[in-house]
């Protein structure tokens, strides 16, 4: 990769001053006819100065943790103040989505999930000893809404009144059969508010944005002796927290405090944001089940009907759609959100490669006898689909949807398995896999076929290499961009490649810094930009790395999203 100027960097705030660079020098034959053609990283280069791409690429630094929202916003210092903080774009940057303003490639809204951050990367220490620190980091997560636009070949952030942070503290609301329910009630009288550890994402045709919550239990702990009931144990929630101490200072995240008895239920949800109107309160929509969401890949099926593939980012966790009870369009001009009456299912691979959804209803016999209601179930959505007999998997992450109508799942890793099984076949399984499956009825059906499309293991040490599979996306020709997350052959960092969904050809367009993790996918309308992110580069630690500034062994990381081009101007992935 090209270096670039620290001062020109420095002077444009990190945000888009450098403009493009130019990818690494590597050499490998096209494949004729190939949906990929560019020249693939090869296997072992990497850099703690800055990624590395194809040299068929370019690539340029777009709002860094700590960008203003908006131009005349505060300026990035470390470590941020809760009130800058809330002006700025959040950290861990993770799963997003481009949407275009008339229509345009050239200017739109990026929304953007901050996943997490540790304390020791936001506050420059290792926990908060003041209520301050803690807003500070519950400011940094959620997600940011930040209006974009290529100018002279740039791309930059612009004045915008819609430009804004949906954080820890931000006012929600609940709808669905959850709503209002005793589940979510706390004596405290404390309403709903927050979303955080916000990681794979969706969107709608209808022009919304749903954010996913994954690891919901790490931000609670316990000040006083706590026992947890069977749902909290199966969600993971632990006295001591994983570090993060905000109940030290917030009471709501005490879970040894009778006030706030069911502030966990009310987390772990997908959260519909409408990015178009600011006055607008997200809302956590229940029909869609609490689990440790990774990601919400919608698809329009039979008879215009919403379905939505979801994966449980967990060992021995599952795979759920959800399916809308009619025709979207139908129940929207009811009033009625398409998301928010329908039907919950999860999976069941067998083994002779056919499959069935499971719908998680309370008028299930095995249901019934063990949860009070729907709502009850649906908060305990883990709970219920053990009581069906889904197929536990291996980490199910993000889902996306093919334009023949096959659907992937990244299955990331799982080194506690003792047995394998058919759709999981690995025991342990450290590099995982992703599996393809396509339903009966146009997405609608009960019934599925399924298969592998890709066990990383295979090719692990091979040019091929690639292992922890996360990200994915399908692009409308048949391209499978698949990010990682995971030890990665040779020790190298996690990487953005590209496969041809026809003949599994597989090419690496992207290498990350060390300690980083490659997420975060989606592209303009005319797919000659692709925005990619690099979370938590150095894990943090300034003596990994200091990107996007070249390494001083002092400058603070920052994670970043990264705008993607070919050279000639062509479809990204080509």
């Amino acid at each position: 990769m090209q270096s670039y100027d620290r001062r020109s960097v420095l002077k444009g705030g990190l945000t888009l001053a450098v403009g493009f660079l130019s990818g690494c020098t590597a050499t490998a034959a096209s494949t004729r006819g190939a949906l990929s053609e560019f020249r693939p990283v090869p296997l072992g280069n990497y850099s703690r100065d800055g990624v590395t791409l194809s040299p068929d690429y370019e690539y340029q630094i777009l709002i860094p943790w700590g960008t203003p929202l908006t131009p005349d916003g505060p300026e990035f210092s470390h470590p941020p103040s809760p009130q800058d903080q809330l002006q700025q774009i959040g950290i861990g940057h993770d799963g997003m989505t481009y949407f275009p303003l008339d229509g345009s490639s050239r200017r739109g809204l990026l929304v953007l999930n901050h996943e997490y951050g540790s304390n020791q990367h936001v506050l420059g220490a290792t926990t908060p000893t003041r209520i301050e620190q803690v807003h500070t980091s519950q400011h940094a997560h959620g997600l940011s809404i930040v209006e974009i636009e290529e100018q002279a070949g740039v791309w930059q952030t612009v004045a915008s009144p819609i430009a804004r942070r949906v954080h820890v503290n931000t006012e929600m609301a609940f709808s669905g059969p959850v709503q209002g329910h005793a589940l979510l009630h706390n004596s405290a009288n404390n309403p709903v508010q927050g979303t955080l550890n916000n990681c794979a994402n969706g969107s709608t045709p209808w022009g919304t944005y749903l954010t996913c919550e994954e690891n919901f239990n790490f931000y609670f702990g316990a000040t006083a002796d706590f026992a947890p009931n069977p749902s909290q144990q199966r969600y993971g929630f632990m006295a001591t927290g994983v570090g993060y101490d905000w109940h030290r200072f917030d009471p709501r995240w005490d879970l040894s405090n009778p006030a706030y008895a069911n502030e966990g239920n009310r987390f772990g949800w997908v959260v519909e944001v409408d990015p178009m109107d600011p006055k607008a309160r997200p809302i956590k929509r229940s029909a869609l089940g609490r689990f440790k969401h990774e990601g919400a890949a919608v698809v329009e099926g039979m008879d215009g009907r919403i379905v939505v593939y979801m994966g449980d980012d967990e060992k021995f966790e599952f795979i759920y759609k959800f399916v809308s009870s009619e025709n979207w369009r139908t129940l929207r001009a009811r009033g009625i959100s398409p998301l928010d009456e329908g039907t919950l299912y999860v999976a069941r691979f067998d083994a002779d490669g056919s499959g069935e959804w499971l719908p998680l209803t309370i008028e299930r016999p095995e249901l019934a006898a063990k949860f009070a209601d729907q709502a009850d179930v649906l908060v305990n959505a883990r709970l219920a689909a053990t009581e069906l007999g889904a197929t536990p998997m291996d980490r199910p992450e993000w889902t996306t949807v093919a334009a023949n109508g096959d659907v992937y799942c990244t299955l990331t890793n799982n080194d506690e398995r003792k047995t394998a099984d058919a759709a999981n076949p690995f025991a342990p399984n450290p590099h995982g896999h992703i599996i393809r499956w396509r339903d009966t009825d146009d997405h609608v059906g009960t019934r599925f076929s399924w298969n592998h499309f890709m066990l990383a293991a295979n090719s692990y040490d091979s040019e091929n290499s690639f292992g922890s599979p996360d990200g994915i996306w399908a692009d409308p020709d048949g391209r499978l961009f698949i990010c990682t997350d995971g030890n990665q052959a040779g020790g190298m960092p996690n990487q953005l490649l590209v496969a041809d969904t026809r003949t599994a050809e597989l090419r690496r367009l992207l290498v990350g810094v060390p300690g980083c993790e490659i997420t975060g996918i989606t592209a303009t309308p005319d797919r000659r930009t692709l925005f990619i992110n690099v979370q938590h580069p150095g894990n943090g630690l300034p003596s990994v790395t200091s990107f996007p500034l070249p390494f001083d062994g002092v400058s603070v990381p920052r994670d970043c999203t990264l705008v993607l081009r070919r050279n000639d101007g062509g479809l990204v992935g080509s």
